[in-house]
């Protein structure tokens, strides 16, 4: 059972780098491209939870940490790619794990561009923040994980991952729009966004060091006290 659940996680990672890649080579098609990962990434989600029993309770904790990963990016949205919203979905991660860190990514997407905006960057962002949280479960009990400089370095390097995932869409759609497709200009495009995404990376580092320690002794004391998404 261990080995089919890691396989199936390394699948789904394997496959959702494969559509990435589609793209580059299918340029023309990214909204298609868009539309069938996150459709992927429903049907990964249904075959994950079909094989383990939710209850109802449960949902309701991983709606509630999705809700608290909107309201922050709705509270800090004067301060460009400044947001506590990565950091909720990483600690949700490192205590329910894969599965629901990816779910609270996904949903937090979703759910606050009913406020900023739909369009076809909606998935790449579910796709973007649902590997935050799906990864922060994968490595949760790595040697990594286990001390806050292992954290920071995880925090840093999503907010640098984030910024490219948004990246390549937004090239991509340039291209579609009659944009030159060369590597200067992708090499450009990526060094454009990069002050941005290292206040990403920063503040994530910020939100670890002040509230780190409290919101996992926190959300791991009511997983056992409820025995939730054990």
């Amino acid at each position: 059972m261990r080995a089919r659940r890691i396989a199936l996680n390394f699948g789904a990672l394997i496959i959702v780098a494969a559509m990435i890649l589609l793209m580059f080579l299918k340029p023309d098609s990214y909204v298609e491209i868009s539309a069938g990962i996150l459709l992927l990434s429903i049907v990964f989600l249904l075959v994950r939870f079909e094989s383990r029993k939710v209850e109802a309770r449960e949902l309701v904790l991983l709606a509630v940490l999705a809700a608290i990963a909107v309201v922050g990016r709705i509270a800090f949205a004067s301060l460009p790619s400044v947001k506590p919203t990565t950091f909720v979905i990483m600690m949700s991660g490192l205590v329910f794990g894969a599965e629901s860190g990816f779910i609270i990514g996904a949903v937090a997407a979703l759910a606050s561009n009913m406020i900023f905006g739909q369009g076809p960057w909606t998935p790449w962002q579910m796709i973007a923040w649902g590997l935050v949280g799906y990864t922060a479960g994968l490595l949760r009990n790595t040697a990594m994980m286990r001390n806050i400089w292992g954290k920071i370095v995880f925090g840093l390097l999503w907010g640098f991952l984030f910024g490219w995932i948004m990246n390549i869409w937004g090239f991509l759609a340039l291209v579609q729009t009659g944009g030159t497709w060369s590597i200067h200009a992708f090499v450009t495009y990526f060094a454009g966004s990069a002050l941005f995404d290292l206040m990403h990376a920063l503040s994530n580092v910020f939100f670890l060091l002040v509230f780190g320690k409290n919101w996992l002794k926190i959300l791991t004391r009511f997983k056992r006290k409820y025995g939730l998404l054990e």
